[in-house]
């Protein structure tokens, strides 16, 4: 990597933690808050944003340390460097929520049988609407850093917490709704409702995760601006087999390319320079591999993965 990569690498993980730290010292100020706010309501909503709290807490602490080896270079036992820590750390929050989500669905039906009241609103509404206001500012802060770092894991932790504003703007609603206008089924529908959106949410969230931990192709879009930013070396024209993936904040790229057989190692060596000095211009901290075939060489045929001029297909989808 570059002088200016490793610097860009740097500043991405003192983003990425600086945001997973926001998430923690967020979560255990809320979880203080709600932990008083339950014992005065004995809300099942409440209660539910209680145990998102507190997997919220675990789940930054999970973001911390992902996003902490993700950082860490490359070394002889991980030499494609330790960025998928980003995904897994991912995906564990989404297993989080997703019990979350299970645990307060059987909290809201044991209390729409028992036939279960809130006690005290006015002090939950109080809580909820601190942990709304606190929370518009850790997402502010978290969608800074996503827009500079792109980190799986810190997007991933923002769907979490914007699941919050409605969750503790639901926490209000079931309050008002059960203790003062009477309406004894409110919470544990609230609690149901809320439960539902935690588990739409873990499932949006895994997304991302899974895409980088099966190595999913780049986006269409960037996968064809890469294939544009080649097309402007003449001697890339019979590019092919292109294959692209990410791995936390690393890109990979490898292709095969033809170069008349007569070309000396030394000039093919001088040509692929040139090439890869542009192309990693161009996609700063991409990791590149370029295959040189001899003019004229034919995949195997029945090769799966042997794919056509990229020129080409470029060409079609204009």
């Amino acid at each position: 990597m570059t002088a200016e990569a490793d610097r860009t690498a740097a500043q991405r993980a003192r983003l990425t933690r600086s945001a997973a730290l926001a998430s923690i010292a967020m979560a255990l100020l809320l979880a203080g808050l709600k932990i008083w706010a339950v014992m005065r309501t004995d809300s099942t909503a409440m209660l539910g944003s209680l145990a998102d709290t507190g997997l919220d807490l675990i789940a930054s602490i999970a973001t911390l340390i992902g996003v902490w080896v993700a950082a860490q270079p490359a070394d002889e036992e991980h030499r494609f460097g330790h960025g998928k820590a980003e995904a897994l750390a991912a995906m564990f929050q989404v297993v989080l929520i997703s019990l979350s989500a299970v645990g307060l669905a059987f909290r809201g039906v044991s209390q729409l049988i028992a036939g279960e009241r809130v006690a005290a609103a006015n002090e939950g509404i109080a809580v909820s609407i601190i942990a709304i206001v606190g929370t518009f500012v850790l997402l502010w802060w978290q969608r800074h850093v996503i827009s500079k770092t792109d980190s799986v894991a810190i997007k991933t932790d923002n769907v979490h917490y914007k699941s919050d504003l409605f969750l503790n703007l639901a926490v209000i609603a079931a309050l008002v709704l059960d203790r003062y206008f009477g309406l004894a089924g409110a919470d544990p529908v609230f609690g149901l409702i809320i439960a539902l959106w935690l588990a739409w949410g873990a499932w949006r969230a895994s997304a991302e995760a899974l895409d980088h931990l099966m190595d999913k192709e780049w986006p269409e879009e960037k996968r064809l601006r890469f294939v544009e930013v080649a097309a402007t070396h003449p001697e890339l024209s019979k590019l092919h087999d292109l294959r692209t993936r990410t791995s936390g904040d690393r890109d990979f790229v490898q292709f095969h390319v033809n170069l008349p057989s007569v070309m000396s190692v030394g000039e093919a060596h001088d040509v692929i320079e040139r090439v890869e000095e542009h192309l990693c211009r161009e996609f700063p901290g991409i990791e590149l591999l370029i295959h040189i075939d001899p003019e004229g060489h034919v995949d195997e045929p029945g090769n799966v993965l042997a794919e056509a001029n990229e020129f080409d297909k470029l060409d079609e989808k204009r």
